[in-house]
């Protein structure tokens, strides 16, 4: 048995009394909280004391979005996020591939560039990664995870030429007045790659999904996402639980179009963990990104001088018998729209499957990243009991570009996530890692100030207290994992998924809130990260 006591700091519980003075944790479990003479006084002789020296105890951050394989694949990938030009992203490849010994067939990745931040203001093309090799593959993907750029090599590998058509909701680039691809890969063209390049063992993308779990919990999370999982992320996860290597609790959504089969292989996940993994239920893609001008959107980019919207994956009858399938087996629906048009589509097929099949329960549908979703889409969102997870960092990595290609109207409405507290739509924040790192503290900030890199206040209107912004990364998100009677508050017989904070985020400068440090993360009483000053 053991047993652990915390005190002498800010216990903020996310509950409705908000603070209290200490709490008593047994055996991983949250049995009592209460006063400090209270709690002190169930001390045994192996209670340990946690003196925790007026720093701040809060509920561990919970990942309403993200994608873990992914994320423990770029770890062994060339971060291009800070590249600034083209020969800044050769140098950066360069130095990698000097660097690592590769061995025939092995293919050179990198991850992060965002042609909005480089001078040449584009993508770069095969010309541009043939400078490095003509002979080794290499792929890069945009800071948004839904285009990138292959060199020659890569293009013959993918068998990718002049004959080549454009997939359905993809875009296959070419020069020119030319049917040559240059390299440029748009969405389904861009993402359906993945499975023609030759995977790392099994051992060692095991050890690279360990090393991802250590920095999910190095930012204060211990309830992970792997948002898009296909047979191949499914087949890893279920062996990270049967070896017993998991340390946060895994959720995982099977991609509905393409490998719905890994669910039906796998029940014994189906809403229920098994070594910390559980499937939660299917994802789906509707359009695009917003900085990548591929979301679908009702009224047409600015900068478009043809009236150009973005586009959708499906029409919309294949999108609502996407949907009718996850509702008729009772499946949570994790579903990307980062457009308002793509939005309407999710909406009215759940709409029309609800009507003709007389559903009277959605079981709890998430409508992820929701960047242009309208004031009045929320208002449908709430009678359908559908739930709304922001990508409301986007405000400050990308606000600047949102204005440029949205306008100010539009812009200054993205992630509206005071409207939908407003409406009664219960909202989830999330970083979509590895688009970028999984920063809970900078997405507070994010969701509190509205700042974008060049310093424009993107929506004023918009803005939440820092109270409202925790909620949507502990309460909120364990509602929307069907875990609230478990997870996301300091509460008695909740788990004791615990972080230790040096300051409190409801009482510092809000512009100083991604400043905080996470000093020590905790799951089920167990100390599964300190900070290394703290050791």
């Amino acid at each position: 048995m053991k047993e652990q006591i915390y005190y002498n700091g800010e216990i903020l519980t996310m509950e409705n009394n908000n603070y209290v003075e200490a709490i008593f944790v047994r055996d991983g479990i949250i049995e009592n909280v209460g006063t400090k003479e209270e709690i002190l006084e169930k001390k045994g002789n192996d209670t340990e004391v946690i003196d925790l020296e007026g720093k701040t105890l809060i509920p561990a951050f919970i990942d309403p979005h993200s994608h873990i394989t992914a994320f423990a694949s770029t770890l062994v990938s060339v971060d291009l996020s800070g590249a600034a030009s083209f020969d800044e992203i050769i140098e950066k490849i360069k130095a990698f591939k000097e660097g690592r010994k590769l061995v025939d067939g092995q293919w050179i990745s990198g991850f992060g560039y965002d042609n909005n931040y480089l001078i040449e203001k584009k993508h770069p093309d095969k010309s541009v990664l043939d400078k490095i090799s003509l002979d080794i593959p290499i792929i890069i993907a945009h800071a948004s995870g839904h285009m990138g750029v292959v060199n020659s090599a890569a293009l013959k590998k993918l068998e990718i030429n002049s004959d080549s058509v454009n997939p359905e909701g993809g875009v296959i680039g070419r020069y020119e007045n030319s049917n040559e691809p240059n390299g440029y890969l748009e969405e389904n063209a861009f993402t359906h790659t993945a499975g023609k390049i030759p995977q790392p063992s099994l051992k060692d993308v095991l050890g690279f999904i360990e090393e991802a779990q250590e920095r999910y919990l190095s930012f204060g999370i211990t309830t992970v996402q792997d948002g898009m999982a296909g047979n191949n992320e499914i087949r890893l996860l279920t062996a990270m639980a049967e070896s017993n290597r998991l340390k946060v609790d895994v959720v995982g959504y099977v991609d509905l179009k393409n490998a719905k089969s890994a669910a039906e292989s796998n029940k014994k996940y189906i809403n229920k963990y098994f070594n910390r993994f559980k499937i939660g239920g299917y994802k789906i893609f509707l359009d695009g990104s917003p900085q990548g001008k591929t979301a679908w959107l009702t009224e047409p980019y600015e900068s478009s001088d043809d009236g150009y919207k973005g586009y959708p994956i499906y029409k919309d009858e294949e999108t609502k018998k996407l949907i009718g399938v996850a509702l008729k087996e009772k499946m949570q629906l994790l579903t990307h729209c980062n457009g308002d048009a793509a939005a309407d589509q999710l909406i009215n097929g759940f709409k029309e499957n609800i009507k003709e099949n007389n559903y009277t329960d959605t079981y709890r549908p998430v409508m992820i990243h929701a960047q242009t979703v309208r004031y009045d889409q929320l208002d449908e969102m709430k009678k359908i009991n559908m739930i709304v997870s922001f990508f409301v960092a986007h405000t400050y990595h990308w606000g600047d570009i949102h204005i440029k290609n949205l306008g100010r109207e539009r812009a200054f409405k993205i992630s509206p996530v005071k409207t939908a507290k407003e409406k009664g739509v219960v909202y989830t924040l999330h970083q979509d890692t590895p688009v970028i790192l999984p920063n809970m503290l900078e997405t507070i900030w994010c969701a509190v100030n509205r700042i974008t890199k060049e310093g424009v206040v993107i929506g004023e209107q918009e803005k939440v207290s820092p109270l409202d912004a925790l909620k949507g990364v502990t309460i909120n998100a364990a509602y929307q994992y069907f875990e609230e009677d478990k997870k996301g508050s300091i509460k008695e017989g909740k788990l004791a998924d615990l972080v230790i904070l040096d300051k409190n985020p409801l009482k510092v400068d809000p512009m100083t809130i991604k400043d905080i440090k996470v000093v020590e993360t905790i799951k089920e009483g167990k100390t599964l990260y300190r900070a290394k000053e703290q050791e």
